[in-house]
């Protein structure tokens, strides 16, 4: 279990296609897909309005990460870490209040190095915790070592603007 889901419903998750997000007023899954994520979507069963998720969402693979990293029509905040890391674990409360307030203009994400060593590899991440900024798959900023909220907030924003 990680650290985005409960042991009795799982808020949202990544796949393939999109976003799984489970609708807080029926209880029904729905798939926000990469492409569509600057729209408003509503469940498909009783039409409530969904939001993005607040909060950072663990990827579980590799394809699940090139395919939210490649389709997605809002940024993506990459959060390169591993449970045995100090600083990691100090810089994870402030991602939840970056992902808090970006929902709906960007994704949190984060990979696990120790499950997903390919893409360390890949993004040649030789110090965790590292925050990757990518849009349209290309990497924008990329900053080593934890940060509170706002030094993160001051390293996204010439990159957010308009």
């Amino acid at each position: 279990m990680t650290a985005t889901q409960t042991a009795t419903a799982i808020p949202f998750e990544l796949d393939e296609r999109g976003v799984l997000l489970t609708c807080p007023r029926c209880g029904k899954r729905n798939r926000l897909r990469y492409e569509g994520l600057k729209q408003t979507f509503h469940c498909g069963q009783c039409r409530a309005e969904l939001h993005l998720p607040s909060e950072p969402i663990d990827v579980q693979s590799d394809l699940i990460f090139d395919a939210v990293t490649s389709r997605s029509t809002i940024p993506v905040l990459v959060d390169f870490w591993a449970p045995w890391c100090e600083p990691c674990k100090m810089v994870a409360p402030e991602l939840r209040k970056i992902a808090a307030e970006g929902a709906g203009q960007w994704l949190v994400i984060k990979v696990n190095t120790e499950e997903l060593p390919s893409l360390s590899q890949r993004f040649r991440i030789t110090a965790i915790p590292t925050l990757v900024l990518l849009q349209n798959r290309l990497q924008k900023a990329r900053q080593a070592g934890a940060m509170p909220a706002p030094a993160i907030r001051k390293f996204l924003e010439p990159w957010l603007r308009g």
